[in-house]
């Protein structure tokens, strides 16, 4: 027997092998019936073919350079750079332009380094929010990168297309060196020199990070408001007033930089004197007010008028032993109180 006939005998069946109650109709010379495994067989081979189209497809994207993604198969960095803040008027209008236009600029990834399948996001985070937002895949870049070149991405795609704010470069750099960055990479991502870094690090660590948050990222305040900002908070209970002064339902409205000035001025208004506070105006026999006697709490100050009684409190703090033992003395004798 040939090969041609035993695979023949295998898959095919002649008419009048098969029982008459179930036998098929009438073929004519030479038609052939194919088995379900053949069938099976022809489906696998079209599901293979069609797989190899895609894959051949994916990989021509990957070349272009662009492709795109399902935002559930993207996280985000594990070093932040923005500051989120709940409403943000650029956003939306982001939203609505991805909604109109579609997406014009892709963003970057990288395949995530523990987890196959899945991509770890160096920018375009809010252009991936946008598209999740809408329900849509993303644009993506996708690039095979190092820890180090991940973060320099991140850092320089800021710097050229939307600056971060000072306060935002400050916490950036300091969530770098906290993750065990060097400064020169520190450097790199920022795109700036080892002095300004260390500036950048100095006031985050000076400004508590909760606080930030609240304030947001402040684009128009620069690091001199920042430091000065930074030098407020060092006073007792500071941090109560400036947690208040964001209480206030207009400044809970407003964009961050007002939220910052609210703050500022805060901080910076002097304390309201209390009900025990008092002054006493001393006046010569001439009537001219020589000197302010102040109770604050308890303190007393005696503040003389230079021009009105030149020398008088030289003259009188020459004299403060025996003012003192007069004192004493009197009230000894139950005149101390009158």
């Amino acid at each position: 027997m040939s090969r041609k006939d035993a695979i023949n005998n295998l898959f095919l069946k002649r008419p009048d092998t098969v029982p008459t109650a179930s036998r098929p109709p009438a073929l004519k010379d030479g038609e052939r019936v194919r088995t379900g495994a053949i069938s099976a067989m022809g489906a696998s081979l079209q599901e293979l073919a069609d797989s190899a189209k895609q894959a051949s497809l994916l990989r021509q994207q990957i070349a272009d350079g662009e492709i795109w993604l399902e935002t559930s198969k993207i996280v985000g960095s594990r070093i932040t750079d923005r500051i989120s803040i709940d409403v943000d008027p650029k956003f939306d209008e982001l939203v609505e332009s991805v909604r109109e236009n579609g997406q014009q600029i892709p963003i970057l990834v990288r395949p995530h380094p523990d987890t196959p399948g899945m991509f770890e996001i160096a920018y375009g985070r809010r252009r991936m929010r946008a598209a999740d937002i809408l329900g849509r895949p993303v644009l993506a870049i996708i690039r095979d990168l190092a820890d180090r070149e991940l973060i320099i991405a991140q850092g320089r795609e800021n710097s050229e297309r939307t600056d971060l704010s000072f306060i935002e470069k400050a916490f950036f750099a300091k969530n770098l060196e906290e993750d065990g960055c060097d400064r020169t990479t520190i450097v790199a991502a920022l795109a700036t020199d080892k002095a300004d870094i260390s500036r950048y690090i100095t006031v985050a660590r000076r400004v508590p990070e909760e606080l930030v948050r609240r304030i947001g990222p402040a684009p128009k305040m620069g690091r001199a408001r920042w430091l000065a900002l930074a030098d407020l908070l060092e006073a007792r209970s500071a941090l109560v007033v400036a947690e208040q002064a964001l209480e206030a339902p207009s400044v809970q409205k407003a964009d961050s930089d007002t939220r910052f000035q609210a703050v500022l001025r805060a901080l910076q208004a002097k304390p309201k004197r209390r009900s025990t506070d008092h002054a006493q105006i001393w006046k010569t026999p001439q009537g001219k007010g020589a000197a302010r006697i102040e109770t604050r709490g308890s303190k007393t100050a005696l503040v003389f008028e230079e021009k009105i009684v030149p020398a008088f409190a030289t003259f009188v703090s020459a004299r403060l032993d025996n003012l003192y033992r007069e004192f004493q003395q009197e009230t000894e004798n139950g005149g101390g109180e009158r």
